[in-house]
């Protein structure tokens, strides 16, 4: 059996959908994120590999963890993780709840509604958001804004894949009763276009997941480190333009990413934004905020 590292796809952190650990962030904290990353895309590499039985998949998994919690030194990525949070006194907690989910993703291959589909955000996404937050030092009671974004990333990447997902993994993250709501089945996710029963289907998760964020708009506002908000504040920019174009969009045959002019451009309007949020801030608190 192959060992973690060398199940890795090749990503790295500059290729994903939403900016990791970038030059926003403060350089004494990107240390430890690039290590959670690192970790915890090696697992995503392990769940989604497609020559490895589920067993094997599971055995790697539980390996990492072992490396993780120091009962043993094999992979490079778990180690150097485990060393950050040493530095910091942070718990695995997050780095084990990713865990779990990557477990499930070689385990439950179908999602009931919409709570499943949370529940599975739960361990999926949000703990990438709260590590940050730990990191950072911010205060708990940020963690529902951060449990809003995190989730709504999480199925904008669902839905932006979803014919990819089924074809090559079999795995279909949009809940089986919003397809039977619209008269469809996962099969359809097969096609090279989208039905106009399974265009209603992804239009109206992408309604819901608009309404994820709503929650999250008052996130960078909440936070203390000016880097980290405005950040945030991007993030929540690029999500919410994407949520914009599947609302509107097949997944199935047409481009629901952004281009590199479309990223630079809401990347500046999301400054913008937070930049605003922190001046309001700085106005109704009657100080100048923290800058980490």
């Amino acid at each position: 059996m192959i060992t973690p590292a060398e199940a890795r796809s090749g990503k790295g952190h500059r290729d994903e959908n939403f900016p990791v650990a970038s030059r926003l962030i403060h350089p004494r904290h990107r240390a430890p994120i690039l290590a959670f990353y690192e970790f915890v895309r090696t697992a995503d590499d392990v769940a989604d590999h497609s020559a490895l039985a589920a067993q094997e998949k599971l055995a790697l998994l539980d390996r990492l963890e072992a490396s993780l919690l120091g009962k043993g030194d094999e992979d490079a990525v778990a180690v150097a993780l485990r060393s950050q949070l040493a530095a910091r006194r942070l718990p695995p907690r997050h780095a084990q709840d990713l865990l779990t989910a990557f477990r499930m993703d070689v385990t439950k291959l179908r999602y009931r509604d919409w709570d499943d589909l949370i529940g599975y955000c739960r361990y999926s996404a949000m703990p990438v958001g709260r590590f940050v937050l730990d990191v950072h030092g911010e205060s708990r009671a940020t963690w529902p804004f951060n449990d809003a974004l995190c989730a709504a990333l999480q199925i904008i990447n669902h839905l932006q894949d979803c014919g990819k997902d089924y074809r090559e993994l079999d795995r279909v993250y949009l809940p089986l009763d919003a397809f039977a709501a619209a008269g469809t089945t996962v099969e359809s996710l097969n096609a090279e276009r989208a039905s106009a029963a399974l265009l209603d289907c992804v239009h109206k998760l992408a309604d819901r997941t608009g309404g994820l964020l709503r929650e999250s708009r008052g996130f960078c506002a909440n936070i203390s480190d000016t880097r980290l908000a405005l950040e945030v504040s991007v993030i929540q920019t690029f999500a919410e333009r994407l949520v914009g174009l599947l609302r509107s969009r097949d997944p199935l045959s047409e481009r629901v990413h952004l281009a590199k002019l479309g990223v630079a451009g809401f990347g500046v309007l999301g400054l913008l934004y937070g930049v605003g949020r922190r001046i309001s801030r700085v106005l109704a608190a009657g100080h100048r905020p923290q800058d980490a």
